[in-house]
């Protein structure tokens, strides 16, 4: 009697690398306590693994030059750097890998993942819209995009600088709320 084998069933994936040019991780905290402080880290890179017939099946990896940090403030964003803030000589990329996809809505999806900042690891789960539906460009790349955000208290990653206002209260909040804006192109 000969038996068949069920056939192989495997699910399409598809690998899509950032655009860093058209991507973006924005940060917004509280300055004294009454006004929010925005910037942004240009230097990104990583790759989606994306399938399209289960996209909880699809995980994501993203890599931060620490150093691209941007305030429009040239003294701000050197202290930044510093060993006060990110020592970006000694921990010079912020990095993201996701560890667990789940629907969350329409075109709303839970990313949870490992966020690494500033030599701590700590889970974290993104709220994510999209991905968009592909699309082309002028070159003929297939692109997809997807926003992302997340609140995170900086202290839980060792950042912990912070001074005393004479008023009460303190300079810098500890609440960060990061914001994805991330465009991929098929590879």
């Amino acid at each position: 009697m000969t038996t068949l084998a069920a056939p192989e069933t495997t699910t399409p994936t598809s690998t899509w690398n950032i655009d860093p040019v058209h991507s973006v991780v924005e940060f917004k905290v509280k300055h004294m306590m009454i006004s929010n402080v925005k910037g942004q880290f240009a230097g990104i890179k990583g790759a989606l693994t994306y399938n399209e017939q289960s996209v909880t099946d699809s995980r994501v990896e993203v890599t931060i030059d620490a150093s691209s940090i941007s305030t429009q403030e040239p003294q701000r964003d050197a202290h930044l750097k510093s060993a006060d803030f990110f020592d970006v000589e000694k921990f010079p990329t912020l990095s993201f890998k996701s560890t667990r996809v789940s629907r969350a809505g329409d075109n709303e999806l839970k990313v949870a993942g490992d966020l690494t900042m500033h030599g701590v690891t700590r889970p974290v789960v993104l709220t994510v819209e999209g991905p968009t539906p592909p699309a082309k460009d002028p070159w003929g790349n297939s692109r997809i995009a997807v926003s992302a955000t997340t609140k995170i208290n900086r202290k839980d990653f060792g950042l912990t600088y912070n001074a005393a206002l004479e008023t009460g209260g303190i300079l810098v909040g500890e609440e960060v709320t990061i914001t994805l804006e991330i465009q991929f192109i098929k590879a």
